[in-house]
């Protein structure tokens, strides 16, 4: 299988569920959306689409003119039929392609917090094996509502942490895929992020609970993105 990964930046991409992807056989493009009007490949050779996180939010359409075209894709993805999993910012556009509102969260969600897993979700084969609960990496201020028709997941006390729309298309709001090398990368880089300093982030703290916790976050990450590829190899077939 062949699947394509939308990147908003260089250092918010696929992460380890390129290592998924590589153990599983499936052949990976990235399309640096940013930086690329055009694909890397037809979208309808791929059999799976996965669009990442960001510094950027779903509202800026006026800074980045990128971004009302790749919500248009996504609902046209979507019409198709094409497996799809947003992350983050993914997770944001995909909600608005499907006429969810996406908006600024009552307060930012940056560093590990524990996520509940839906009783609706019990059978859901994404998010399904984390109940009843689990610890993420978040790094987001901004959040999306349930868009109609899909089912909610996962949640904070904050807000949604993922859904699922029809039979292979979900999003989720948790940095499932960060690799360690990443998480490093945006924490170095905290001050660039106005909410990480309203919020006076512990960075060095934060630094410290990442490099303890991060295997364990991408064991969960890997299973996960296996788990989706495992959906998406069924719609292919």
């Amino acid at each position: 299988m062949r699947a394509l990964a939308i990147v908003h930046q260089r250092d918010a991409g696929p992460g380890v569920f390129a290592d998924a992807m590589a153990a599983e056989g499936v052949e990976l493009d990235h399309w640096y959306r940013a930086e690329s009007d055009e694909p890397p490949g037809e979208m309808g050779d791929y059999g799976a689409v996965l669009t990442f996180g960001g510094a950027m939010h779903a509202d800026q359409e006026d800074r980045h003119t990128w971004i009302a075209d790749e919500k248009a894709l996504l609902g046209e993805l979507l019409e198709s039929g094409m497996p799809l999993l947003g992350v983050c910012l993914g997770s944001q556009l995909l909600a608005a392609a499907a006429g969810g509102a996406v908006r600024r969260a009552r307060e930012p969600e940056i560093g590990w917090y524990e996520v509940e897993v839906a009783p609706e979700a019990a059978d859901d084969p994404l998010l399904g094996p984390l109940a009843p609960r689990f610890e993420a990496f978040e790094w987001h201020s901004y959040e999306f509502d349930l868009p109609r028709g899909a089912k909610a997941l996962a949640r904070t006390p904050v807000c949604l942490q993922a859904y699922r729309l029809g039979p292979v298309a979900w999003g989720i709001q948790f940095h499932a895929e960060v690799s360690a090398a990443d998480a490093e990368s945006w924490i170095d880089d905290y001050r660039g992020d106005e909410d990480a300093v309203r919020m006076r982030l512990d960075h060095e703290t934060l630094r410290s609970q990442t490099r303890e916790r991060i295997g364990a976050q991408n064991e969960l990450g890997r299973a996960l993105c296996e788990r989706f590829l495992a959906v998406a190899a069924v719609r292919s077939a």
